[in-house]
Order: C-alpha cells, then structure tokens, then sequence
C-alpha cells in the first residue's frame, strides 16, 4: 500500500514513516524537504498519485494565533483537495485530546478549524486526538516561569511519549477510515503541577513548582479535565521513568 506521510521528516512523521515502511508499505516522506510543501501546494499531487492513505502529522512553523490558524486551514485544504483528486481512500490526522475545550487557547482553535474542515471534507477519514507529548515537558515549564518559580495549574495532566504517538498513528493509517476521532494519552495521569515537578526533580532541574489554578496553559484557562480524555481511551506503553531511560 502507497502511504503518503505530510510531515513526515518530524517528530512523530519520522517515526511513522519508519514503522509503516517496516510494516512493507511503500511510503513517501513528505514535507519541504522533500519537494511537497502543503503550504503552497507544490509537490501535493504528485507525492499523492497512486496513494491510498495519507497521513497529516504536519506542524505549524510559527505559534502565532492568527499564524497557526492559517497554517492548519491551508494545509488541511490543499491535502484534502489533492488526496481527492487522487482518489485517496483514507485521510489520518493528528489532534489533541481536549482540543474543542480549550477555546481561549490559539493553537486548540486552529485545530479545531483542521478537524471541521476535514469532517466537512467528504473523504473517508480517521482523526488521532493525542495528549501532549513527553518531549515537550521542559518547555511546559519554562513556560510557567513567573517569579523565579514554576507556576502551572492543577489541573488533570496525561503526557505520552512520541514513540506510542507514532505507533497509534501508523495502526491508524493501516486500519479501515473510522470517519470520527478517537484519544489516545499516555499511561499515567497526574495534576499538570505534580507531574511536571516529578519530571524536574528527575532531571536535576532544582526550579520549585507551584500550584496555581489561575496559571494558564500556553494561553488558555485550565480545568480539571481539559487535558486529558474525558472517557474511553486508548494508552500507551512508556511512562515517564521509562521515557526518561529512553532519552
């Protein structure tokens, strides 16, 4: 099977790419390095001729809200047109758990945008909502410095390695279209303030974590549940003492 994977010289597209093509699909890692820029269009349809699957872990290159927005709504269009016009049978994508609950978070918007459009699209399709990766914990901390300390909101927290990420995503690809979502997170669930604490501790990072519920996340107001799957999900295998073996 032809797989085409947009972003697919990232984080989580390298390793999907990898274990598609060890799984003997044929498989195109695509992204500007490889001729295909989904921003603009070019190398789409050519990448996508003779594919039945494409993948979109694709990532924004700016934070920004109205940037990000753009990106996710550009992208999305011009994947969704070419995989038509090529007659692909199963579009995948990548989202967040708890994407439509955080509105005051520009990047959970975007995504929200991505989702509809694809929804909207008519072409079969699965979407993979993820927790936030294992990877990113240090930045999550930097980004609540205030004052010489961590603050961060208590609110539930469920990280997942990058590795499980791509595993669920390749599963995904060569499964039938479920045309909906389903979670995915990892192992372990915490207090967002207690588990970024436990990763400091861990790597010697002597910076003190505060609890603060009016602490916002990257922008947005956290509660409770905003961050983690509300009901049935499907869980990784790498808890945070084994991802910071592997790292």
């Amino acid at each position: 099977m032809k797989i085409v994977v947009i972003g697919g010289s990232g984080l989580i597209g390298s390793k999907v790419v990898n274990i598609l093509r060890e799984d003997g699909h044929e498989v195109v890692a695509a992204s500007p390095r490889t001729g295909v820029n989904a921003v603009t269009g070019e190398g789409l349809r050519e990448a996508l001729a003779g594919a039945q699957v494409v993948v979109d872990v694709a990532n924004a290159p700016s934070w920004g809200d109205q940037e990000v927005l753009d990106f996710f709504q550009t992208t999305s269009r011009n994947i969704l047109l070419a995989a038509a016009a090529a007659g692909v049978q199963h579009h995948v994508a990548l989202s967040i758990v708890g994407t439509d609950r955080m509105p005051d978070n520009g990047y959970f918007r975007a995504k929200v945008a991505q989702e509809q459009l694809i929804e909207a699209s008519g072409n079969p399709y699965t979407i993979v909502r993820a927790t936030q990766f294992m990877e990113f914990l240090g930045g999550i901390a930097d980004s609540g410095m205030s004052g010489g300390s961590v603050h961060l909101a208590p609110g539930q927290f469920q990280p997942i390695a990058s590795d499980d990420v791509a595993a669920f995503v390749a599963e995904a690809a060569q499964a039938k279209p479920r045309n909906g979502s389903f979670d995915i997170a990892g192992p372990e669930r915490a207090p967002l303030n207690a588990f970024i604490a436990r990763y400091l501790k861990a790597v010697g990072d002597a910076r003190q974590v505060v609890a603060d519920p009016e602490a916002r996340y990257f922008g947005g107001r956290v509660g409770e549940h905003s961050l983690v799957p509300l009901g049935e999900a499907r869980l990784g295998r790498i808890g945070l003492d084994e991802f910071l073996r592997r790292s």
